[in-house]
């Protein structure tokens, strides 16, 4: 189905709306809306942006087995860890979910709806946005106007590691274990930042 079409959008939006409680789906307009604004800014479909962000959540509410059976569908491994907590794998059950039942093929935003909770290596710029809109939309307890502003201000790569170390010192700071797949996002994003630099420094030289 055509990504940019109404009768999808709506059709994610019922699917949603029904599936999940009332201040997830809040929180996932508000997702959708940020990264539909990132988008603009980066550079970045705005219409795949909003269509992610709605998206994102709307199988975390499902029963812990329609959750599995989903996000099986995807042919990764499940890890023991996913099988005991399966709410872990709502990104994957939503990325299949939009496959299979809504037709969604892009694989952007495949990749953006499966990765969206931890990251991981080599993202496209359509999954760092949806990672960073989920943790600074503005219904986020440290989401002030000030706070997005600075955040706005850096390249696409250096928001997406500062929100993701902020992530990452929060868990630690609740006695969690931060999972593996978010230390390699935060190397995966460095050497981005880097070769970012790199390019800047090439350019620059060739005026």
């Amino acid at each position: 189905m055509d990504i940019h079409s109404t009768e999808l959008l709506e059709k994610v939006r019922e699917f949603a709306q029904a599936a999940e409680k009332k201040e997830r789906f809040e929180h996932s307009v508000r997702v959708a809306e940020t990264s539909r604004k990132m988008c603009d800014m980066y550079g970045v479909d705005p219409d795949k942006g909003y269509l992610a962000g709605l998206a994102h959540d709307m199988c975390k509410d499902l029963p812990d087995e329609e959750q599995l059976a989903l996000a099986s569908k995807d042919q990764q491994p499940i890890s023991d860890v996913e099988r005991a907590k399966p709410s872990l794998l709502h990104g994957r059950a939503a990325a299949m979910k939009l496959m299979h039942d809504f037709g969604v093929d892009d694989p952007d935003i495949i990749q953006a709806v499966s990765r969206h909770t931890l990251g991981g290596a080599s993202l496209c710029p359509l999954a760092k946005i949806v990672y960073a809109a989920d943790k600074i939309e503005p219904g986020r307890p440290q989401s002030s106007e000030e706070y997005r502003a600075a955040l706005f201000s850096k390249s696409l790569n250096e928001l997406t590691l500062a929100v993701l170390e902020e992530n990452m010192a929060y868990v630690e700071s609740r006695g969690k274990v931060v999972a593996p797949v978010s230390f390699r996002f935060k190397e995966s994003l460095k050497r981005d930042i880097a070769s970012d630099a790199e390019l800047a420094l090439r350019l620059d030289g060739a005026f």
